[in-house]
């Protein structure tokens, strides 16, 4: 998993969600738009996060440990068990 660049600036966070209230396509493939890249922020247990493209990795986030949404990468997470978490853009 890439770092987000230092150069980006952060123009919006979605709510924080929970393992109730997460989104549907959250849950299967999704990406973000050209020049938008992502971090998922778990505030609270923890969650799997997995690129699909090019190749599969998987990565299981938790507080201090955010994930990176590359622009344009196929992605998904996956909860198993509760946690509370958000989504920040940058650009």
């Amino acid at each position: 998993m890439r770092n987000l660049p230092a150069t980006l600036v952060h123009y919006k966070s979605t709510p924080v969600f929970d393992q109730d209230s997460v989104p549907a396509g959250l849950r299967r493939a999704h990406s973000t738009a050209a020049g938008v890249w992502g971090r998922i922020v778990v505030l609270e247990g923890s969650l799997r996060y997995v690129i699909e493209a090019p190749a599969v990795e998987e990565y299981l986030l938790a507080p201090g440990t955010p994930g990176i949404v590359e622009p344009g990468v196929p992605h998904h997470v996956a909860i198993d068990a509760p946690v509370r978490f958000c989504v920040e853009f940058h650009r």
